[in-house]
Formats: C-alpha cells, structure tokens, sequence
C-alpha cells in the first residue's frame, strides 16, 4: 500500500505544473525525492491489443539529449511509441510492426517513414498531413513570394485544408496543371555561372542552376504528391464513410503539444527522467490505461546505487541562479586574454 501511495505522489507531481517543493510542503522537495526515487525505475507499457484501426495517425517529436519518440495515435489514443536518435526506417519499421495494418495513416511526408509504411503496411492507404504540405511550401516560397506566379502557388498550397469534397479535388488539380501550362516556361529559366550571384544550393563546378529554383521545388513538391495520390485520400470513395482525418493535427496540437508543456514545467530533469516522463504522459492517454501500480514489480524498489562524490540534483522548474556560467557569456577570465 505505501509503494502504491508512493506511486501516486510520484505521478500526481510529474503530470503537473508543481514543484517537488511545493508537493512536499518543504523549502527543497527533498523528502518527496527520496520517497518516489524507485518510481522512475517502473517503465509504463501499453499492451498491444491488436485491433484493426480504421485510421493512424503518425508523427515524431525530438527532445533535448539528441532523443526523438516517434508517437502512433488511433481513434484520439496513443496506441504506441517507439525511441530513436532520428525518424529512419528501422525505428518507424520498429512501431508500425506492433499493430496490424490499418485501413489509412496520416503521416508528415517524412522519407524514413515512406520506406517503413512499403514495407510494413504496402496496402495501406496514405494520406499527407496538408498542413504539413502547406508549411513545406511556406518555407520555399516564404509568406510574401515577390512572384506573381510564386503567389498564385502559394493561394493554391492554402486552399489545400479547405477541400471538402471530390468535385473541389478535381477543381484544385485542374487549376495546379493549368497554373504549371502557364509557367512551366519560368520554371525552366537558367541563370549560368559568371553571370549573376550562384546561389547556395549550387555546387563548386555547377555552370548553371535553375533561376527560380524555390518556385520549382515548391511545384515539384504539390506535383509528386498529385502522381503519388496522397492528397485526398481522405476523399477515397471506400474510406468516405469513416471520416479520415487530412493532418495530423490530435498529434501536434494534442499529443505533442503537451508533451512540450510538461517538460517545460519540469527543466533539469535528466535525460532518462525525460524519457520516463514522456512515457507516463503517453501512457495515460492511452485508451484503457490500466492503475499505475499494477505495473509495479519487487525488482523497482532497488535504490540507484550513487557513485562516490555525486551531487543530488533537485528535480524541477529551473530556478535563477547567481553563478557566471559560459551560456551567458560569464566566465573568469585569466591569463592574457584579449590582449593584443
């Protein structure tokens, strides 16, 4: 019963905004440290049910310590997650192999992520997430595009999230191919070495490069999801009747939005109390997440042995501090440094 207690204070103060202090009721939180010290060692699971879902929704999130958790949501619920330095096929392939395949999967357009859905789900449906679309094409063409043609893809990138049906898909596509017959003569323009600036996305012995290569790779993004048939398949006549999402919006907006929020409330954790934070966070939003203490095993309660001459270190809100530190350009200086 007082490991369960313990439990508890542990997650009632990691899934709030509260300092272990002011949990403890004391100056430095220190005896609540000391009771939930073994809590960290209890790793939250979810257990893998096995139902077919209509859709999933997939997306990545990278922590500070060089830490990425790649996050599966169905039906609102985080089904599953998965730890990696980065979004490669080998750990996106690691996920999606906990589940069957589903009917669709809204995904961020991530290469690493393309490989593993061929091979691990080849006949699932995908659908880009268009916010996710209309940010690459942002990013190429800025929010101003100085170009009348630049606007006019910019106007059609933005009217991707307000399709709500198959006759507008086919308007949309219909104006894209007439807004490349107008322009395809620009976007084929060059500009040669030796007359004009190159550019920083040209090599050392490039002799040209195309003039208005942002313009381009914009069109050539919006035209390979037109060939791969990714925009709309929410829109797809046998998935019409489930009400596929087009972004991935209850990840960014929900899931990884609150993870962002817990973790500033609890600066100076420790990479792997990072971790084990993010897992609790996931687990209880999970579908049927089960009583935390269930989980709770004889080998948890074996203390962190301390290695001879560590600190403690108090978890929590970062506080100010009055050290001169390097991040703040303070230092004691010594030597002849600055001398000329």
């Amino acid at each position: 019963m007082a490991r369960r207690h313990d439990l508890g204070a542990f997650l009632g103060w990691l899934l709030s905004k509260d300092s272990q202090a002011r949990v403890d009721g004391t100056t430095t939180g220190r005896t609540l440290r000391r009771r939930i010290a073994w809590c960290w060692n209890v790793v939250p699971q979810i257990p893998a049910t096995g139902p077919i879902h209509d859709e999933v929704q997939l997306d990545g999130i990278y922590l500070s310590g060089g830490w990425c958790c790649l996050i599966a949501i169905a039906g609102g619920h985080v089904i599953g997650w998965q730890w990696c330095d980065t979004e490669k096929a080998a750990a996106w392939t690691a996920l999606l192999e906990k589940f069957p395949a589903p009917r669709a999967v809204i995904v961020d357009g991530g290469s690493g992520l393309a490989s593993a859905l061929k091979r691990t789900w080849p006949e699932t449906r995908i659908q880009r997430c268009l916010v996710h679309v209309q940010r690459n094409v942002r990013v190429l063409l800025t929010l101003r595009p100085r170009t009348k043609a630049g606007r006019q893809l910019r106007a059609l990138s933005l009217a991707l999230t307000r399709i709500k049906n198959r006759d507008e898909a086919l308007a949309w596509l219909n104006a894209l191919n007439a807004w490349h017959a107008t322009h395809k003569d620009l976007l084929a323009e060059r500009t040669y070495r030796g007359t004009g600036p190159a550019p920083t996305h040209a090599t050392t012995n490039q002799t040209w490069w195309y003039t208005h290569y942002r313009l381009r790779r914009a069109y050539q993004l919006l035209a390979r999801c037109v060939r791969q048939e990714v925009l709309f398949t929410y829109l797809h006549p046998d998935l019409a009747a489930l009400q596929i999402a087009s972004t991935t919006n209850r990840i960014e907006g929900g899931i990884n939005a609150g993870i962002r929020h817990l973790l500033r409330n609890h600066r100076g954790l420790p990479a792997e109390h990072r971790k084990r934070a993010v897992e609790w966070y996931l687990y209880q939003r999970s579908e049927n997440p089960g009583p935390p203490w269930k989980l709770i095993r004889p080998e948890h309660y074996e203390p962190v042995t301390a290695t001879k001459g560590e600190i403690e270190e108090q978890l929590g809100p970062a506080v100010l501090g009055t050290a001169a530190v390097a991040e703040e350009g303070l230092w004691a200086r010594s030597g002849w440094a600055g001398r000329t």
